[in-house]
């Protein structure tokens, strides 16, 4: 919390709910807010969500975690809301296909209700997947998308597709302030090990001295931006005025086919691993890469973090993952 020339406590000036605080991106931010001196809730039910990855804010005295899921209804007075909470890995969604459509359309609903209720801005963690395996490259905020409704995927790209719905619904019915985030592809630390994401997943093969899985040919390309640029812009467009809503895509404009990464991260770290290649999944999209003009423009916000190096962080966090098992 902050403390004023004396040394006495302040209020806070925010308080933050961060729904499904305990995942990958959730814990990051909770981080962040922290340290930026917000009361900081974070809300997850732990499906997908790591205790590991918030062990770190637990005796925090600005830090409270409610372990509930989203798709029951709840209320927190809060200032904001980020709501992150969805299972968001192929691995995951796949495996609870129901659990995340439902996630995505009943939780947001009772994210909403809990912003409406409150008088809070809320911003929805949106995702590429809405843009589908698309007809147009690169993706702009202006692009309808090419998704297959009854897809194996389609629990998690529909699913964002009608929370995207829900919350300008929400503002033209109820002036709810909201705010629409579309993430591409993101990476870092506490990252889970097993949730499927080609960085993770060559990591942790890599590492180990095993193949690394490529699914296709290698030629179908990612964009992919670093943990803390993406927090960075989320934090960003939460702060802009209440009549700026988005969406806005926030990623790496530069495009890497999934042979190129593979390269770097066994060069990266060292390993004697070789690639190894297995048919393509249904509906992956084979190009994925944000037309971010808007974000630059209007938030001034583009990636600064080097593949390289996000790379490098990333590695020795799984290292010391892999050493502590």
């Amino acid at each position: 919390m902050p403390r004023n020339q004396s040394g006495v406590k302040e209020a806070c000036l925010r308080r933050v709910l961060v729904t499904g605080g305990a995942g990958f991106l959730g814990s990051h931010l909770c981080d962040s807010l922290l340290k930026e001196g917000c009361n900081v809730a974070c809300l997850d039910n732990f499906s997908t969500g790591s205790q590991q990855a918030i062990a770190r804010f637990l005796q925090h005295p600005d830090f409270k975690l409610t372990t509930h899921d989203i798709t029951e209804r709840f209320m927190i007075q809060v200032d904001e809301i980020f709501h992150l909470a969805s299972p968001a890995s192929p691995v995951h969604y796949r495996r609870r296909p129901v659990e995340t459509i439902k996630a995505n359309v009943s939780g947001s609903i009772n994210a909403l209700e809990t912003a409406r209720e409150s008088g809070a801005k809320i911003l929805l963690s949106s995702t590429s997947e809405i843009y589908g395996d698309p007809l147009e490259h690169p993706q702009r905020e202006d692009y309808w998308g090419n998704v297959n409704p009854i897809g194996p995927r389609s629990c998690y790209d529909e699913g964002k597709r009608c929370a995207e719905t829900l919350f300008f619904d929400y503002r033209r019915e109820y002036d709810v302030k909201i705010k629409v985030a579309r993430i591409f592809n993101t990476y870092g630390p506490f990252m889970k090990a097993d949730d499927g994401r080609v960085i993770s997943n060559f990591i942790v093969q890599a590492l180990k001295q095993e193949p690394l899985t490529v699914y296709g040919d290698g030629t179908q390309t990612r964009s992919l931006c670093f943990v803390s640029d993406m927090i960075k812009g989320l934090k960003i467009l939460m702060n802009t005025e209440d009549s700026f809503t988005g969406p806005v895509n926030f990623g790496d404009p530069f495009e890497r086919t999934i042979g190129e990464i593979a390269e770097t991260i066994i060069r990266l770290t060292q390993s004697k691993s070789r690639m190894v290649f297995q048919p393509l999944p249904e509906d992956d999209p084979r190009r994925r890469l944000p037309d971010i003009t808007l974000a630059k423009t209007a938030l001034q916000w583009e990636p600064t973090v080097s593949f390289a190096d996000g790379l490098k962080e990333t590695i020795q966090y799984f290292r010391q993952v892999l050493k502590d098992a």
